[in-house]
């Protein structure tokens, strides 16, 4: 059981409370769903998760193989891409506009009651 120390920024101080607060870690929000590393893996895994995707995918998949090829290839992945990229465009659009709400709560003042 480990107890945290909040003092107040007066600047008497500053020194205990930067080492306490190195063990903790920050007080901040964050809401957003993707990184910049993780948007693309993680937004692929969520849009084939959805059964219309799924069924678009395995088109394009069976459409591979020369004896069952009904149409041309780009034909076949046209409507899968066209979804995939509107809902790729759509989640990035909504997850800046949560990094840019999670800034500005991280950001605004705060008061600290102190006797």
């Amino acid at each position: 059981n480990k107890w945290r120390i909040v003092l107040p920024d007066n600047g008497r101080q500053w020194k205990d409370w930067k080492q306490a607060s190195t063990f903790y870690s920050r007080n901040r929000i964050r809401t957003t769903k993707y990184t910049w590393f993780t948007f693309l893996p993680q937004n692929l895994l969520v849009q084939l998760q959805r059964l219309s995707n799924l069924y678009f995918f395995f088109l394009v998949v069976l459409n591979w193989f020369p004896q069952v090829e009904v149409f041309h290839r780009e034909i076949t992945m046209l409507p899968l891409v066209v979804v995939l990229l509107a809902s790729m465009i759509k989640d990035a659009i909504e997850d800046y506009r949560k990094y840019q709400y999670d800034k500005t709560i991280n950001f605004t003042k705060t008061r600290v009651y102190d006797k």
